[in-house]
């Protein structure tokens, strides 16, 4: 029998709380639920969570500073459910490490369908190793170095230069890439992707803020080889 996803739901409401636990227990998830996000921090620590459902109002931290200590030490999946619907909290959030919001009130259906795409996520076996210009790419151990220096990503970030560094040479659509990295039901529109592609460029960085990543108007995205020693 396949191991039960693990889910951390954090919300300090008791009704959001017992509706978001029935949903993800009626879907099988193994779910365990804090309320305040010094639980959370040492929960997750013991109980190593697949998915983290984070609620940003809670009654001991922000919950955009505890996404941030989340991402410290865990890569679980990170959905922030919030009341808030501000687009600066949806976009901060999803720089701090979120994969992905769903602002309240919310349908059970979407919800579970949300986290279902996030969580069936199609990967293509790949080659142990890829270089483009002084990035590697491990995909089996997934691991990324610039100019020699690991850099930390989160799941989605990996999935994404993962996809794009399968044919470095080729443009990849954006669609394709969409569906590729979160799946056929992802409901959020391009901005999530947009974002989480500004991250990733900011992390692996490049000479004189050199792209790493082109963006192709009107069409995707592919890789650019850059050499940190380039003037």
């Amino acid at each position: 029998m396949a191991e039960q996803v693990k889910v951390l739901v954090v919300e300090d409401a008791a009704d959001a709380a017992e509706l978001v636990t029935a949903l993800l227990q009626g879907g099988g998830y193994d779910t365990r639920v804090v309320g305040d996000g010094e639980s959370a921090l040492s929960t997750a620590r013991a109980y190593q969570p697949d998915l983290v459902v984070l609620d940003l109002g809670l009654p001991d931290t922000d919950g955009l500073e505890l996404c941030t200590s989340l991402r410290e030490f865990s890569d679980a999946y990170v959905v922030m459910l919030t009341a808030r619907d501000d687009e600066v909290d949806k976009v901060l959030g999803l720089k701090l490490g979120a994969d992905d919001y769903i602002t309240k009130p919310f349908s059970g259906r979407e919800f579970m369908a949300r986290v279902g795409a996030l969580l069936r996520r199609p990967r293509v076996p790949s080659a142990s190793e890829r270089t483009v210009g002084d990035l590697v790419v491990r995909p089996e151990a997934r691991q990324v170095i610039v100019a020699g220096t690991e850099v930390d990503l989160t799941k989605i970030e990996f999935d994404i230069l993962d996809t794009l560094t399968e044919r470095p040479d080729q443009v990849v659509p954006r669609t394709a890439l969409r569906e590729r990295v979160w799946g056929t039901e992802f409901y959020a529109d391009d901005h999530v992707v947009d974002v989480h592609i500004a991250n990733l460029r900011r992390k692996i960085g490049g000479p004189q803020k050199a792209a790493r990543i082109k963006t192709v108007r009107g069409v995707g995205y592919r890789m650019a080889e850059v050499v940190a020693g380039d003037a």
